[in-house]
């Protein structure tokens, strides 16, 4: 089992930036490729980043390439997402989600979520 446990979300203007965390506990967390998620109100769930277990490739949705940046350390067992240039539609809970071996883009072929965190840009 894999515990994740998020962090960082709020309320910021459009054109701000906040840092989202997610701590994980549990078995070797850097056995795990992990991604973060996000769901909109109304909508599915979508991808949105993703890193490879040893943080050396990352994955981004078109829709946040350029703005946000996936990292992880794996001595803190802990993964962030960096959001610069938040806009409205980026408004969503976000989870993050882990994965044992290699990285995946589809929520289903995930194994462990956190509860979400909620961020909520304001135009």
């Amino acid at each position: 089992q894999v515990q994740l446990v998020e962090s960082g979300g709020g309320l910021v203007q459009s054109g701000g930036s906040l840092r989202l965390s997610c701590a994980a506990s549990g078995r070797t967390f850097s056995n795990y490729a992990m991604g973060w998620f996000r769901q909109a109100p109304g909508k599915e769930r979508e991808f949105v980043a993703a890193i490879t277990w040893g943080g050396g490739s990352t994955y981004y949705a078109d829709s946040v390439k350029g703005r946000f940046t996936i990292s992880r350390d794996n001595a803190k067992n802990t993964v962030y997402l960096q959001m610069n240039s938040l806009k409205p539609e980026d408004t969503a809970v976000y989870y993050c989600a882990a994965r044992w071996g290699d990285y995946a883009l589809k929520d289903y072929d995930y194994d462990y979520w956190g509860q979400g965190t909620q961020v909520t840009v304001s135009s």
